[in-house]
């Protein structure tokens, strides 16, 4: 590796030199996918875009790559490129693509029937298990998180007699609208990225800076909000990990307000078999997985404590009959409770997170280990087997911060990169999720992947 300068370039040089970079990668990357491209160019009939969810197109890559198959930690494009996939689907296919349990259950509901809108067998076990693994003893399936933490929202305005709830700025909980805003010169406003979006959602929503116990306590103190809705480390914004007891101050601050306290383990069950919330003895009256909890399956379960549910029961008894606006009519499916089973019980196990948490581990200190040689003031932050690069010495308390530190341009020259270099990461932020069938050869692959892009990054940098 050359001698590089104690002083590094500046950070406007880093997002010059990540545009140029792309540029020559991009070139690459489209040189080896000419069916993709061609695919591009002809667009996919019917679908807006060209694709059939526009997200698809917010890739940090010059056009989607079609995927013809994915087993494990492995995915293929049609045009023959082999990935290592660090993505899984952003959570949803943590535990791999296709295990063999859940596909075993799919093919075993197929015969029997997907959905009666009636419970099956499977029910009963799966309510066991979600309470044997996550702690709560009231459960609820639904199709997505977003739907989840919608009804369970809807469930504690409806216990408390509240209309108010309370977010961090930068947080994750899919497309629930009252979570879609931004904290802005002290004033909870309207994402002003939403499409079609009418209501003010600012007028029943208070957002407050993660790891900000005084900002916490004061939304908290006029008594009038439902409920807490909090990611217990954030993800999406980039990697916040709460500052040492702030969680205990959330749940003494919320019980003493009256106010319920939800956490949405939709990312953060890469933790461990009972999530963040198990590993660290959180004690939520509300709890909300999405994503992977079925294996990959279309399924989210959102779960209530003694005390909800028997509040919940008491205002269920007085809705008017199918009118509560909580739940869809394929959430609970025989498919779903299934997969949730089979999950639940053959994957979700502690051998299974030991596999992913040791080669997280692995690659954990192999990232941060080249950060240092390359002298570059940069920070691995880890929950479980999820992790990332932040572009700053120090963590991050909170989502201003995480703004603070975005190199945008940087992290799309790096994504493409180890891309071309076989490596897929999620789209945004360069999230790596690493799941349990990863070798030691494919961990220390992309750890020397990272090595050699970030030193073309910073040399790059250097030369401007």
């Amino acid at each position: 590796m050359p001698v590089l300068p104690s002083s590094l370039p500046s950070r406007e040089a880093f997002e010059a030199a990540g545009r140029r970079l792309y540029a020559a990668e991009a070139a690459l990357f489209e040189a080896r996918r000419p069916k993709s491209a061609a695919a591009r160019d002809s667009g996919a009939a019917g679908f807006a875009g060209g694709v059939p969810m526009h997200w698809m197109l917010d890739w940090p890559m010059p056009f989607p790559m079609i995927v013809a198959g994915a087993c494990g930690v492995h995915l293929t494009d049609i045009d023959g490129n082999v990935l290592v996939d660090f993505c899984l689907g952003d959570t949803g296919a943590m535990f791999g693509h296709g295990p063999a349990p859940v596909v075993a259950a799919m093919a075993a509901s197929a015969t029997r029937g997907l959905t009666f809108m009636l419970p099956s067998a499977d029910a009963a076990p799966v309510g066991a298990l979600l309470a044997q693994h996550f702690g709560l003893s009231h459960w609820q399936v639904a199709t997505t998180a977003s739907d989840a933490n919608r009804f369970a929202l809807r469930a504690a305005r409806a216990v408390t007699g509240r209309s108010r709830i309370l977010v961090f700025d930068g947080c994750y909980h899919g497309t629930v609208e009252d979570t879609l805003v931004d904290l802005v010169d002290g004033a909870t406003i309207t994402r002003r990225s939403l499409i079609g979006q009418v209501a003010d959602t600012g007028l029943t929503t208070v957002a407050v800076p993660f790891n900000d116990v005084g900002a916490l306590a004061a939304a908290l103190a006029d008594g009038d909000i439902a409920c807490v809705i909090a990611e217990p480390v954030m993800t999406n914004c980039s990697m916040i990990l709460p500052a040492p007891g702030f969680h205990a101050e959330l749940r003494r601050l919320t019980r003493a307000a009256g106010t319920l306290l939800l956490i949405d383990e939709t990312h953060t069950l890469s933790t461990g078999p009972g999530g963040y919330t198990g590993a660290h003895g959180l004690e939520p009256d509300l709890m909300v997985m999405g994503k992977p909890v079925a294996g990959g399956v279309p399924a989210a379960v959102w779960g209530m404590s003694e005390a909800v549910a028997a509040r919940f029961a008491l205002v269920r008894d007085r809705e008017e009959h199918g009118h509560s606006g909580i739940g869809t009519t394929l959430s609970g499916s025989a498919l779903q409770l299934a997969c949730l089973r089979a999950c639940l019980s053959e994957v979700m196990t502690g051998a299974t997170y030991a596999a992913m948490l040791r080669q997280a581990g692995r690659i954990e200190a192999g990232l941060a280990s080249a950060i240092a040689a390359l002298g570059l003031d940069w920070h691995v932050a880890r929950v479980g087997a999820r992790l990332e690069v932040v572009f700053r010495a120090r963590p991050l308390l909170n989502a201003a911060d995480a703004r603070a530190a975005a190199l945008p341009e940087a992290e799309r020259a790096l994504h493409l990169m180890l891309l071309n270099a076989g490596f897929l990461l999620t789209p945004f932020h360069d999230m790596v999720l690493v799941g349990p069938m990863v070798t030691d050869d494919e961990a220390d692959g992309f750890v020397a992947a990272f090595a050699a892009a970030a030193g073309r990054l910073r040399q790059a940098a250097e030369m401007l």
